[in-house]
């Protein structure tokens, strides 16, 4: 905080308020408060929540969505057990704990329950003292009156008379407010311009302007804050249409003004503490002045709210929350205030620029939530009318001339002000009322009747005319108008289920939509009749075409009627209706013109009709029968159909329909055109129509149209989307109709219908449908778009052939109509209907191919089967001669009287024989045995039947064709069946010659495991030490050098690996690591120019990896590929690039992993050891004599360099007479002349080892560094052990189990690692392995050379042992030792390494006790005990000799194991000799002895040192005198504990709501405002960072960095993985400027996560899900991850991840 305002703070807190609250409580505030405090709580919680918090409902018990409860409240309540949701707030909501008009159950929470505050009292709340209320009456009016004169105070030079004291000074402020409409940049710009200030400056201003709402820029003289004033508005304009506002104002009215807010929030921190504060200040703020026009004080407020500025709104909003909102008595008073001033109040938000949140507006949802005070206002204030009336008073300026809306042109932010007003509407209809007065009634019916008045401005808007000749030039705006429909569709159905509530009411509000819909319906009446005959029929009407004539989709008046007639027919008031609207009123046929008009549309689009209209059509028409609409618009349409159709003469509905799909002349016996388009038209209008049909005489599933519960409609929507595929809960949810509380009512029958799959490690679950619910598939739903439709039919004839069931899929028998209704079917019988059925069959048989189609013939094979099962149904209800309906007697009668006429019956025999129609067969003798069933059943109740002789022969022919088709069927499976084996077969030799051509791929494998059986074969059955599994000293046995041919990725050729030849690479990617580190809180070095990586801390801080996709090329074509891509990149400049070309990054071009360096494969040079000359070296060469070796070797060369430069360092010779001979007797065990590579591997080599110096130290490249050798062996040591840790991890075996990437990787880098040294001039290579050796031999030691306990022994071993053949390196010759000289050189080397990581594990680790074990006296501990002493010894006794064997044995053994698998794993790929058999599994004791065997240890490896006493005596002692070591043990410093800890991702709590918790508490470190943040969480260490935010960016080199790109530089090297808790998204970075997002490893009880919380299922974390991502990183796959996804997602390449 600014250290003025503190002051400020101060000055006031003691000269005004102190002496204030001494006055109001009569003794000390504090003592005063705190004792209030403790007498009681409020029971509502009334906290109010801030943008971003999140918020709490519950589906089970909360009234309605809006009911919220905060993070405390809900996790001290009932619901956290129930089904609750989770939601981020907009801001400005309240905490509905403890209302018990908002919860059906567990209204309040544990915390302010009555009492729990540990009062026993029953009344929570402590009165105040009389004297305490007195004083309050009397400080209260005056300070609430300041407050409101100040607030609402307009003279900009003057304060009010009374508050004038001296004389004026002229000191003025420029003050400069917010607005939603300039950009922060342009504010910081008009700033910058105006006043010549800095960036800083101008940034703060300008935070300070968006935070508070308004900030002074400038102090001074009115002159200059005038000039201020001007030169702001002039750059503001320049910048955007609108300048800034900008106000001068008088310093002592800013004083003022700021002091107001100031008292405002003393009042609200008053109003907290009793009740008894609040329902003063309320009386005070409702107070009318007899006198004065003027409203009650927070009316006053309330009306200048728009006219505030944000600090100054957010004030007045806490008071109303704090004070009116607790105490429902005057929540009342203050709603009714609202409501008064409810239309101006709404049209200054309206014509208002600051969000929503910041307006009292916002308030509405608090109270007409609220039931009884929903139902207070709707009789007393006659609320819905005020609102409605609101709705029309905004919207006129979208009326044209004929008072119906039009939405060209309109302003989006201002209509999603006016949707405010039509949520109110919704807020107050939420819950119905369960009595009805004659008031209520009358006030409702009267807001209902205003409501139709806006529906009128909607019936008919927006009309279109087909364009025909050319193409509409602009697309006319819809979006406006289908989104208001969409914002009514939920009000629509409340007050048609408000009106269902009361008979009375129904009946009148019928009437009144009805006489709306006829007084929209009768213009332009004048037009004369039309007449239209068809089969004997007669239509007399209104000549209108859909195809010329304008045409509207929105009709929501009509669409009303049709829904409140479904109510009266559901709750039985139809028979009533002739009292309200007279039959001769009710002229059905102008109802059903206008939802008809609708429906031609439609399938006038989808016959390509309308092409030249647009996009904006299709949009609409999408959107007409889309989930968000089609409950107020296309199912009410085919309602209003059906209405029409139980009213009307079926023949004449019939011939309706036909006139207005405009197929009038198709159905009658006249020629059409040749034309192919026309033609095609016409089949898809006929396809449409029979459609509708089929949807009017069908789809009875609506409450009211027929006798089903919504759990029956529910049931029935999931059955037929499951019948297209399994789907996941989520989009089950998207694809049902919400109601008002935003419940799709999907869980209360969805285990009724399916049972649910859980997901695997990716994907998420899925609902499968029960075999019993696929009986209920009707194949014209009326809900499947067309790709559904076609979907689903595929779907359910697979699924009948895999069962080997005939493919007919007929209609399941539909639920009989309610009375209302049950005149449709007539529809099916009438002569008509029979006309259209028998032209379509006809057409089929006589093969008239351009005039039927399939689906043609589906659809009236549909409606036969339909006609059949009604009648059939109504056979079964009632005896033959009551039954009227007789669709099987007009199927069965001639069409004519002609000779040649045909019935039905007839056409579906000849059907079948159509081949053409072969899909169809099966569902033509489903129909054909449905005819036989009906026809039996008429006979069987008929005593006088006569057997029609061709009846009961088409029966039989039926039955024996029946045979065949069964015979034909299985004929047909068992061919299936045959071809299936052959494609088996066919696919399993074209395997086997897979295998046989690409055996490399298999050879590891197929080897492997053949060398494993013959070894075991071999062996005797006593477990004798395999010699061939030796991979150090004397005894190793053969190394494995198979012949490698490799096939180049990019050119397809084949190339054996050899020294000479030119060189073949592995695509690579070297990066910086610290999954392994063991110190967190170590600052890494963001350059490497000083950094020296030869030695590598214990703590593994930062290392260097390498890692293969596996994929093999030649070198000289990804040369090629790679300069390709650089050529394609610089001539497509404007394309954002994923990768670095510059850094050498590219995507490799098989797997399109990220790569950024190839490794150059070396062959294995295969060495044999002559057993004799082994066992003659082993009489002489002794680890004594090899040291004698070594050390004159290295003095010698010392000595020849000192010639060449005179300071060289000489190393003491203890008494060994320097002769050349001894120089050189290093040479006489045994050497070989070196292998030479070819100048393309060297290429290579040089190549790859720059790009690790590069990579791994941040520098530029240079080929020649002394550092390039380091960092080989450095990356070489580090990946071994990034995998030796991975494979324990997983539990997987140190051999074996190794991915082909992983595999062919490691044993690339592990050859190049020992080539390398080849490229380096050799003198260089000699001083690092002297400095190495240094740690181990004190010899060599120097200032430099770090303590035993600072460096990691694995990375001096592997240094060491690549570096150790240049001590071979003679002037005139190249040589390198031979295999028995390596074999003693390694033996030794790793010998000696081991004895120094034993004596660092015993110094670091060896101290603690564990478990307490009974004394063990075996050899192993006797062993340790006296290696004890010897170092207790040489410590001078800081190391303590107390610590009994047997423990110090296990923390050696335990302690040393990662470092001997490493070396196994180094020694295996730097050799290839195979591994004994014990490591190919998993199993600790039989893997030490192993691994003991196969690196020539002793089990006991104390018998190393007893083994080497005299030569490693000195060395021991040296190593414990280091003064680090000294230290350590006297408790002055740590060292790392061995075996290091592995390293995991971050604990996370099961719940997600702990998370959620967590975020909710977190402050930023760096601003004092309480705004929410956007808290991350670092998966890594278990940070919480504050990301996004400009207060946390940090300064890097000159950049500004995001808080998580700064934190993962130092966490992860730049690699880093962040949980975004408010969204619940994980983001993986890299560097600075690539990230992506990637699914949270939270899941819903659906299995499915759910980014941004858009659902706010409880979330919980998934096991596997969370180990996925910890492999992610410890695999190092994290860059291979966001290069995938950034290639997947381009589009999304705008986001700044520096800021992150």
């Amino acid at each position: 905080m600014d250290p003025l305002l503190e002051k400020q703070e101060e000055m006031v807190q003691a000269a005004i308020f102190y002496p204030l609250e001494c006055y109001l409580f009569g003794e000390d505030p504090d003592t005063f408060l705190e004792k209030l405090q403790q007498s009681g709580i409020s029971q509502l919680c009334g906290k109010v929540f801030k943008g971003g918090e999140t918020t709490y409902s519950c589906r089970d018990c909360a009234v309605d969505p809006t009911c919220v409860l905060c993070m405390d409240c809900f996790q001290n309540s009932i619901h956290r057990n129930h089904r609750y949701k989770m939601h981020s707030s907009t801001g400005g909501g309240f905490c509905d704990c403890g209302d018990t008009e908002a919860w059906k159950a567990g209204p309040v929470c544990t915390k302010h329950e009555p009492g729990a505050s540990g009062s026993p009292k029953e009344n929570s709340e402590c009165h105040l003292n009389e004297e305490v209320m007195e004083h309050s009456r009397r400080v209260f009016p005056s300070v609430v009156k300041y407050i409101v004169d100040m607030l609402i105070w307009e003279e900009e030079k003057e304060l009010p008379p009374e508050l004038t004291i001296r004389e004026k000074v002229d000191s003025y402020y420029c003050v400069l407010f917010n607005d939603e409409h300039h950009s922060y940049d342009h504010v910081i710009y008009s700033l910058q311009r105006a006043l010549g200030c800095e960036l800083g400056e101008a940034q703060l201003h300008t935070t300070a302007i968006d935070k508070e709402g308004r900030r002074a820029v400038k102090a001074g003289h009115y002159a200059s804050c005038q000039e201020a004033k001007e030169e702001i508005k002039r750059h503001s304009e320049n910048v955007s249409q609108r300048p800034l506002h900008v106000e001068v104002l008088h310093a002592d009215v800013m004083a003022h003004q700021k002091f107001a807010l100031r008292l405002g929030s003393w009042l609200n921190k008053l109003m907290s503490y009793s009740s008894d504060f609040r329902k003063i200040f309320c009386q005070i703020c409702l107070k009318e002045d007899a006198g004065s026009e003027k409203p009650c004080f927070i009316s006053q407020l309330m009306l200048w709210d728009a006219k505030l500025h944000k600090g100054a709104r957010k004030v007045l909003h806490e008071l109303i929350f704090s004070s009116f909102f607790m105490e429902m008595d005057y929540k009342k008073h203050f709603a009714v205030e609202f409501v008064k001033y409810y239309k101006t109040l709404q049209k200054e938000y309206i014509s208002d620029d600051h969000d929503r949140v910041l307006s009292v507006t916002a308030l509405s949802v608090q109270i007409f939530t609220v039931p009884t005070l929903a139902r207070h206002l709707i009789e007393e204030q006659n609320v819905i009318t005020i609102i409605t009336e609101t709705l029309l008073e905004v919207l006129p300026e979208y009326l044209d001339k004929n008072d119906k809306f039009n939405f060209q042109g309109y302003s989006q932010d201002k209509l999603n002000r006016v949707y405010a007003v039509i949520y109110d509407l919704r807020y107050v209809l939420i819950s119905k009322p369960a009595v009805w007065t004659n008031r209520l009634r009358e006030r409702f019916l009267e807001g209902f009747v205003s409501f139709l008045r806006i529906l009128t401005c909607m019936q008919g808007m927006e009309e279109i005319k087909r364009q025909i000749g050319q193409h509409i030039e602009v697309d006319p705006d819809w979006e406006a108008a289908i989104a208001i429909q969409m914002q009514l569709k939920n009000i629509l159905l409340m007050f048609q289920e408000w009106c269902a509530c009361d008979e009375e009411l129904l009946l009148r509000a019928y009437k009144e939509c009805h006489k709306a819909v006829m007084r929209c319906s009768t213009n332009g009446r004048s037009r004369e009749k039309t007449v239209f005959h068809l089969c004997g029929h007669t239509l007399e009407s209104r000549p209108y075409r859909v195809s010329s004539d304008p045409v509207s989709i929105h009709l929501p008046l009509s669409r009303t009627l049709a829904g409140l007639h479904v109510q009266l027919s559901k709750t039985g008031t139809i028979s009533r209706l002739h009292e309200f609207v007279s039959p001769e009123e009710f002229q059905v046929e102008l109802l059903v013109e206008y939802p008809l008009r609708c429906l031609v549309l439609v399938a006038q689009v989808a016959a390509e009709m309308w092409r030249r209209n647009g996009l904006s059509l299709i949009s609409q028409v999408f959107y007409y029968q889309d989930v968000k609409c089609r409950e107020e618009m296309y199912d009410k349409d085919i309602i209003m159909l059906q209405i029409g159709a139980s009213l009307m003469d079926p023949n004449h509905f019939l011939l309706l329909l036909l006139q207005r799909y405009e197929l009038a002349d198709a159905f009658k016996k006249i020629k059409l055109t040749k034309d192919q388009d026309l033609i095609k038209q016409c089949n898809v209008l006929i396809e449409e129509m029979l459609q509708i049909i089929i949807y009017v005489v069908g789809e009875r599933y609506v409450p009211g149209v027929s006798n089903v519960t919504k759990e029956d409609v529910i049931m029935r929507e999931i059955i037929h989307l499951l019948c297209i595929e399994p789907m996941a809960h989520s989009a089950i949810t998207k694809s049902l109709p919400e109601n008002e509380n935003n419940e799709t009512g999907l869980e209360n029958v969805i285990d009724k219908v399916a049972t649910f799959k859980k997901p695997g490690v990716s994907g998420h679950g899925v609902y499968e449908l029960k075999d019993e619910c696929l009986k209920e598939f009707n194949i014209f739903f009326y809900h499947y778009t067309k790709t559904q439709h076609s979907k689903a039919e595929h779907t359910q004839k697979k699924r009948r052939k895999q069962e080997n069931k005939d493919e007919a899929l007929p209609p399941p028998p539909p639920p009989d109509f309610c009375p209302a209704f049950s005149n449709v079917v007539r529809i099916l019988n009438c002569d008509v209907m029979m006309h259209i059925l028998r032209t379509i069959l006809q057409r089929a048989v006589e093969l008239e191919t351009h005039l039927w189609t399939e689906a043609m013939i589906q659809m009236v094979l549909h409606l036969l089967s339909l006609g059949l099962l009604e009648e059939k149904q109504q056979l079964q209800k009632s005896p033959e001669e009551e039954v009227t309906f007789d669709f099987y007697h007009k199927a069965t009668r001639m069409g004519s009287s002609a000779l040649n006429a045909v019935n039905v019956l007839m056409l579906l025999e000849k059907l079948k024989r159509v081949p053409q129609l072969e899909a169809q067969k099966d569902t033509v003798i489903w129909i054909l045995q449905m005819f036989d069933t009906v026809k039996r059943m008429r006979e069987k109740s008929s005593l006088t039947a006569v057997v029609a002789p061709s009846g009961s022969e088409t029966a039989k022919g039926d039955e024996s064709t029946q045979d065949k088709e069964k015979a034909e069927r299985k004929r047909k499976a068992e061919a299936a069946r045959l071809h299936r084996q052959k494609i088996m077969a066919q696919m399993s030799a074209l395997q086997r010659n897979f295998i046989e051509t690409h055996k490399l791929l298999y050879e590891n494998t197929l080897e492997a495991q053949g060398k494993e059986d013959a070894i075991m074969e071999e062996e005797s059955v006593s477990s004798a030490i395999d010699y061939s599994r030796i991979a150090l000293g004397p005894k190793r046995g053969p190394s494995i050098a198979e012949k490698e041919v490799l096939t180049c990725i990019l050119c397809q050729e084949e190339q054996e690996v050899k020294l000479e030849s030119a060189a073949m690479v592995l695509s690579a990617c070297v990066q910086k690591s610290t999954a392994l580190t063991q110190n967190r809180s170590r600052i890494l070095e963001f350059s490497g120019d000083t950094v020296d990586p030869l030695f590598m801390h214990p703590d593994l801080p930062c290392g260097t990896h390498t890692g293969s996709c596996g994929h093999v090329m030649h070198a000289a074509c990804w040369q090629k590929y790679f300069e390709a891509m650089q050529l394609n990149f610089r001539q497509r400049l404007h394309v954002e690039q994923i990768f670095d070309l510059e850094n050498g990054e590219y995507l490799c071009p098989l797997c399109k992993s990220l790569c950024n360096t190839v490794i150059p494969i070396v062959p294995l040079q295969a060495q044999k050891i002559n057993s004799e000359d082994a066992e003659a070296v082993a009489q002489i060469l002794s680890l004594a004599r090899w040291l004698e070796t070594i050390i004159v070797r290295i003095s010698g060369y010392s000595v020849k360099n000192a010639k060449d430069q005179q300071n060289a360092p000489t190393f003491v010779n203890k008494g060994l007479g320097n002769s050349a001979l001894e120089f050189h007797s290093i040479l006489s065990f045994g050497v070989q002349s070196s292998a030479k590579y070819s100048s393309s591997i060297k290429e290579m080599l040089i190549l790859f080892a720059t790009t690790i110096y590069r990579v791994g130290l941040k520098v530029a490249p240079n080929e020649a560094d002394y550092r390039i050798p380091m960092m080989t062996w450095s990356t070489c040591a580090f990946t071994i052990q990034c995998i030796e840790n991975l494979l324990e991890t997983e539990g997987k075996p140190l051999f074996g189990s190794l991915q082909n990437r992983q595999h062919s990787g490691l044993k690339a880098l592990v050859q190049f690692a020992a080539a390398q040294r080849t490229t380096s001039p050799q003198v260089l290579i000699q001083k690092h392995l002297v400095r190495l050796l240094g740690v181990l031999l004190p010899n060599f030691k120097t200032e430099d050379t770090p303590s035993l306990l600072e460096v990691d022994m694995f990375h001096v071993l592997v240094g060491a042992v690549l570096s150790f053949p240049s001590l071979y390196w003679e002037d005139a010759v190249d040589l390198q030792p031979s295999s028995i000289s390596s074999a003693y050189n390694h033996l030794y080397l790793f010998h000696l390494t081991t004895l120094a990581h034993m004596t660092q594990i015993v110094i670091s680790s060896a101290t603690e006790s564990s478990t307490a074990r009974s004394y063990d006296n075996s050899e192993e501990a006797c062993s340790a005990q006296a290696f004890c002493r010897e170092v207790c010894q040489y410590t001078s006794g800081c190391f303590s000799q107390d610590i009994p064997g047997w423990l110090v044995w296990d923390c050696v053994k335990r302690g040393i194991m990662p470092y001997l698998r490493c070396a196994a794993l180094f020694f295996h790929y730097l050799l290839g000799v195979s591994p004994p058999e014990e490591l190919l599994q998993v199993s600790d004791e039989g893997q030490f002895k192993a691994l003991c065997s196969y690196l020539s240890l002793p089990t006991n490896l104390f018998l190393l040192f007893q083994e080497y006493w005299d030569t490693v005596n000195p060395l021991l002692q040296r190593w414990c005198a280091d003064p680090v070591v000294l230290s350590c043990l006297k408790g002055k410093s740590t060292a790392v504990r061995y075996p290091r800890k592995r390293n995991s991702l971050i604990e996370l709590p099961e719940d997600y709501s702990c998370l959620l918790n967590q975020a909710s508490q977190f402050r930023c470190p760096r601003s004092s405002d309480d705004e929410q943040k956007h808290p991350v969480l670092c998966l890594f260490c278990g940070a919480m960072l504050c990301s996004q935010n400009t207060c946390c960016q940090e300064l890097v080199n000159g950049e500004e960095l995001g808080a998580c790109t700064s934190h993962a530089l130092q966490c992860g090297a730049g690699v880093c993985m962040f949980l975004k808790i408010r969204e619940c998204k994980v983001v993986l970075i890299e560097g600075k400027t690539r990230g992506c997002l990637y699914p949270a490893p939270y899941l819903d009880e659906y299995g499915e996560t759910d980014p941004g919380l858009k659902r706010g299922n409880p979330l919980h974390l998934c096991r596997e899900r969370y180990r996925k991502l910890h492999l992610l990183w410890q695999q190092h796959c994290i860059i291979e991850e966001i290069a995938r996804s950034q290639e997947t997602n381009q589009i999304i390449f705008g986001f700044n991840w520096q800021l992150l």
